[in-house]
């Protein structure tokens, strides 16, 4: 079996993770962090490609790689039309999604572009994998209470599966065959259902949906946020702002730094320690509502995500969600690791790449039955 070579790209809002590796071993890596200056004369997203292409063509001459030893180029998928999971070659009509934001800004839409880039460069395959717009709802969980206002799957995916994925073959099953709960717990949280290879329900914490976070708020009363939205008149960009930079720990106790928030509890706060107990209670609630839609038959709980160091946190939730299922955990994320993967699959010839407008049109065209 012939050993490929990916570079992997996943821009960050401040930052550009990099690796490269060959099978599965990885080669070289670098998070390059951007001070706030080094964007502040962007106009717009899109303005940042040809400094963010800079940074991994220094990365390359500073490891001492040829572009031209590269088999695939990869990128963090970006937010574009919703699609079931999987690796996707890239094509116009994702770049053309990406570019105009019409499904939204993120700094992961350069991802795929600058993976496109390099790919017709250098003329070899260009992929993204698991973006976090799949897609696999079960028909009913798309319903919201509100016939025009559908719930949408976005969440992280791409470290849910691939961590799902990791977990399942350290108990001899797979990925396909399994039933299981994923805690994605970072800035924001997202709590899968994972039943037989498909992400059939999962809250939706980029909008405010769900358990509060480090700085999301989470679901709130939706008449709370009307009276706000009445009573102080804020431009839309403020009030999202509120739902997905200003809530949840960083709104109670002025800070979203766990580590701060813990040494607080430590020193006697009690206010801190309601605050994060919370967070805990509201985390479980999510795992306790993914249960039942998986009808209780659960085969394992994963725990993902930088807030998964923290033992604290780890040992309070499992105390309250172990009885649904054996709880394991795999800190951090892997999203480095799950674009490689993906990549490999593909390239080894163990899965076809999707095509990113034949699987949107089906899927669009599964849920307007």
């Amino acid at each position: 079996m012939m050993n490929y070579r990916t570079l992997v790209i996943n821009p960050g809002s401040t930052s550009t993770k990099i690796a490269i590796f060959e099978d599965t071993h990885l080669l070289a890596q670098q998070e390059i962090n951007y001070l706030p200056a080094d964007l502040a004369h962007f106009v717009d997203l899109m303005d940042q490609k040809d400094f963010r292409i800079k940074s991994i063509v220094d990365f390359m001459n500073k490891h001492d790689f040829d572009f031209q030893s590269i088999d695939a180029f990869v990128g963090r998928g970006g937010l574009m039309r919703a699609i079931p999971g999987g690796t996707y070659t890239i094509d116009t009509q994702m770049i053309s999604d990406l570019t105009k934001g019409l499904f939204g800004i993120h700094a992961a839409n350069l991802g795929a572009i600058i993976a496109d880039y390099f790919g017709e460069m250098y003329q070899r395959p260009a992929f993204v994998v698991d973006p976090v717009v799949v897609d696999e709802f079960d028909p009913v969980a798309y319903l919201s209470g509100y016939k025009d206002w559908d719930r949408r799957s976005v969440f992280h995916a791409l470290n849910q599966k691939a961590v799902a994925r990791q977990a399942l073959k350290q108990i001899g099953k797979s990925y396909e065959n399994a039933n299981l709960i994923v805690a994605h717990m970072g800035g924001g949280i997202s709590v899968g259902a994972h039943k037989l290879g498909r992400v059939v329900d999962v809250n939706n914490g980029l909008d405010g949906d769900g358990t509060y976070s480090p700085n999301r708020t989470g679901s709130v009363s939706a008449i709370s946020l009307v009276d706000y939205i009445y009573d102080q008149a804020p431009k839309k960009s403020e009030v999202v702002k509120l739902i997905t930079h200003e809530g949840g720990l960083k709104s109670y106790l002025g800070t979203d730094d766990l580590k701060t928030i813990e040494k607080e509890i430590d020193q006697g706060d009690e206010y801190s320690r309601l605050i994060f107990d919370g967070m805990v209670y509201q985390i479980a609630k999510e795992i306790g509502k993914q249960a039942t839609v998986l009808m209780g038959q659960v085969d394992l709980i994963v725990l993902t995500g930088g807030m998964a160091r923290s033992g604290r946190l780890v040992k309070a939730l499992t105390q309250r969600v172990d009885w649904i299922a054996p709880v394991t955990v795999i800190p951090g994320q892997m999203e480095m690791q799950a674009l490689n993967l993906g990549a490999q699959r593909v390239l080894q010839q163990i899965e076809q790449p999707k095509n990113y407008v034949k699987e949107a049109e089906e899927l669009a065209n599964g849920r307007s039955i």
